[in-house]
C-alpha cells in the first residue's frame, strides 16, 4: 500500500539496496536522456526556512548523484537566480513566488513545460500530463500534516493552500514523497493516493557543523551556560519544562511563533520553572542553531506531530543527547539514537540524558544521524523517477 517495494524499511538504515536500485534505474534514465527539473521556489520569498534549505540541499545532492547521461535543471519564480553549481538549465517563470503559488493552486501552469519534475514541497505544477506516452512525471513532497492534524495552529490561508495542493496531488502527482513510514501510514488515511506514497527521509543541512564563533553567537542570543533545548508547540512544552527542572537547567525554546513568548513563559511558570530560566527564540539561522546545540545538555522533543523532526536530526548530528515523546515518526527517525518515552517519563529520561547516560546517548545519536544525508535522499529520488 505504501510503495515499500521501492523504499523498504531499510531506507532508515545503512540502505544497502540503494546502490543496486540506483544502478538499475540509471540505465532506464539514460535511454530517456533524462533531465530532472527541480522546483526551487523559495530562493527569494522564503515561507518555510527548513523546506527552503532542504530544496537547495536536495538539488545539490541530485546534481552530485546524477546517473550517467542525466542532468538537473531548475524551475524558479520570476526574480530568482539559483547560485547552484552544476545546474544544466534554469527555467525562470513569469510570476513571482506568491502569484505562482496562487496560479498553481488553480491548476494554471503556463510556461513550465513537461519532463521529469520534482518538488521538495507541495509547490509544483500539478496539472494533467501523460507519463506513459510523453514521459512526463511530477512528484511532490509533504513534510508535515499540520494543516490536517492541527489546523488552528496555522494561518487559515496556509491551511487552505496546503489542502488544495494535496487535492491536486491526488489528481495529478505521480508520487507523493513523505519522510517516514509512520507519516506514510497517516497520509494514506488523509488522501487516496494508494501506492503513490513513497518514503524518502530528510537530513540535517549540508555542512551543519559548530561554527568557530559559537560562543560569541550564544552570547549574542543571551543564553545561559547550562540549558536543555526544547521543541514543540505551546500545548506540548510543559513536559519539557518539567524536564529542565529535573536536569537543573534552564530551558531554551526554539522555533517559537512570533508573539508566543508570554504564553510559553506562563506554561513554564505553571510547570514550576521560573520565567527567568526560560529563553524563547524564534526561527534562527543554521549557524545560530548549531551554536546553540554545541552547548546544549540535551534536546527534548515534546511534540508527537506527524512531521519531519528537523531539530532532532540536527541535534543527533552534533552528538546532543535526544529525548523525545513517544510517536511513530520519532520511532522511525530516532530509533535507538535517543530515548523515546511517554510524556510522563520525559523528566526522568532527561535527567539521565544529562547525567549518567550523556556519553552513551551522544554516541548513539551521532551514529544514528549518519543514516541521513541529502546524497542518499537524492539517490532515492533518482530511483523513484526511474521506477515511475
Amino acid at each position: 500500500m505504501l510503495g515499500t517495494k521501492c523504499f523498504p524499511s531499510k531506507v532508515f538504515g545503512s540502505g544497502a539496496p540503494v546502490a543496486s536500485r540506483r544502478a538499475t534505474g540509471a540505465s532506464n534514465l539514460v535511454l530517456m536522456g533524462a533531465r530532472l527539473r527541480v522546483v526551487l521556489d523559495q530562493l527569494v520569498h522564503v515561507v518555510d526556512t527548513d523546506q527552503a534549505a532542504a530544496a537547495i540541499d536536495l538539488a545539490a545532492g541530485l546534481i552530485e548523484t546524477a546517473p550517467s547521461g542525466c542532468d538537473v535543471a531548475a524551475i524558479v519564480p520570476a526574480g530568482s537566480a539559483p547560485a547552484l553549481p552544476g545546474l544544466a538549465d534554469v527555467r525562470t517563470l513569469g510570476l513571482a513566488r506568491r502569484e505562482l503559488a496562487a496560479s498553481w493552486q488553480l491548476g494554471i501552469a503556463p510556461g513550465v513545460g513537461g519532463g521529469l519534475i520534482h518538488s521538495a514541497s507541495l509547490m509544483a505544477p500539478l496539472v494533467r500530463h501523460d507519463r506513459l506516452h510523453d514521459n512526463d512525471q511530477t512528484t511532490v513532497t509533504l513534510w508535515d500534516l499540520r494543516a490536517w492534524e492541527t489546523p488552528d495552529a496555522l494561518p487559515k490561508t496556509t491551511v487552505a493552500w496546503q489542502r488544495a495542493m494535496l487535492r491536486r496531488a491526488v489528481k495529478h502527482a505521480d508520487a507523493v514523497v513523505v519522510p517516514s513510514h509512520a507519516f506514510a501510514s497517516r497520509l494514506a488515511d488523509v488522501a487516496k493516493l494508494g501506492e503513490r506514497i513513497r518514503v524518502i527521509p530528510g537530513a540535517a543541512p549540508r555542512g551543519f557543523v559548530v561554527p568557530l564563533d559559537a560562543a560569541a553567537r550564544r552570547d549574542a542570543l543571551s543564553l545561559p551556560t547550562r540549558y536543555v533545548v526544547l521543541t514543540g508547540c505551546s500545548t506540548s512544552l510543559e513536559s519539557g519544562f518539567r524536564a529542565a527542572i529535573a536536569a537543573d537547567a534552564d530551558a531554551v525554546v526554539l522555533d517559537a511563533p512570533e508573539g508566543s513568548e508570554p504564553r510559553i513563559a506562563e506554561i513554564a511558570s505553571a510547570a514550576g520553572l521560573p520565567e527567568s530560566r526560560v529563553h524563547v527564540r524564534g526561527a534562527l539561522p543554521l549557524e545560530d542553531r548549531a551554536a546553540i546545540f554545541a552547548a546544549a545538555s540535551a534536546l527534548v522533543a515534546t511534540d508527537p506531530a506527524i512531521a519531519w523532526p528537523w531539530r532532532v536530526v540536527e541535534a543527533m548530528t552534533l552528538g546532543v543527547p535526544v529525548v523525545a515523546v513517544s510517536s511513530g515518526v520519532h520511532r522511525d527517525v530516532i530509533a535507538d539514537g535517543g530515548a523515546i518515552v511517554p510524556e510522563e517519563e520525559i523528566p526522568d529520561a532527561v535527567a539521565d540524558a544529562v547525567g549518567a547516560g550523556a556519553r552513551r546517548m551522544s554516541v548513539l545519536g551521532s551514529d544514528r544521524a549518519r543514516s541521513f544525508s541529502w546524497m542518499s535522499s537524492a539517490e532515492r529520488v533518482w530511483g523513484l523517477h526511474a521506477d515511475l
